[in-house]
């Protein structure tokens, strides 16, 4: 699918605050340059949610200085960079009319519970802590998949079973 670029990911929640961030986050640490994330959001707060940045700090996952909640309209704009995949990890977005693409990217949603608006602090804490364990088994077994040569189908279906497969382990 590539010629040794890397491939590109879009992560996506509404708020593009916390899940999306740390998708994102987790694409680019693990990804090691095979993969460049992004994330973004249909209705983004406007800022990134401390414990996302404390849970992603926790793991050892450094953010570059330019992370930032922002609007998925970027993607869909001239000049913006051609994904090849799009995840959305909250119900919500994945619900939504999506912009459309350049280059109609292969798309599968992982739904994750929001971690934000857990109460008290500590418990919002845990919260993230799954929400990251949940991204992170998706992520590695993503990565392992021979992205390169599966076509667009074949890549789709296989995220939709690494999602599926999550979601059993944890019942």
């Amino acid at each position: 699918m590539t010629t040794g670029n890397p491939l590109n990911v879009l992560v996506l929640c509404t708020g593009n605050s916390a899940r999306s961030i740390i998708g994102e986050s987790l694409f680019n640490h693990l990804g090691k340059g095979r993969i460049r994330a992004f994330s973004a959001g249909s209705k983004p707060s406007g800022k990134v949610n401390p414990v996302a940045l404390e849970t992603l700090e926790k793991h050892g996952i450094a953010l570059p200085s330019e992370v930032r909640s922002k609007s998925w309209d970027e993607f869909a704009a001239v000049g913006a960079p051609q994904l090849d995949y799009i995840f959305t990890v909250c119900a919500s977005a994945a619900g939504e009319t999506c912009p459309i693409w350049p280059g109609h990217p292969a798309t599968a949603h992982w739904g994750i519970a929001d971690p934000a608006h857990v109460e008290p602090l500590e418990a919002r804490r845990e919260a993230f802590e799954l929400a990251y364990r949940q991204l992170e088994k998706r992520v590695r077994a993503f990565l392992a998949l021979p992205l390169e040569t599966l076509s667009a189908d074949e890549v789709k279906a296989a995220a939709r079973r690494i999602h599926e497969e999550a979601g059993q382990e944890a019942q």
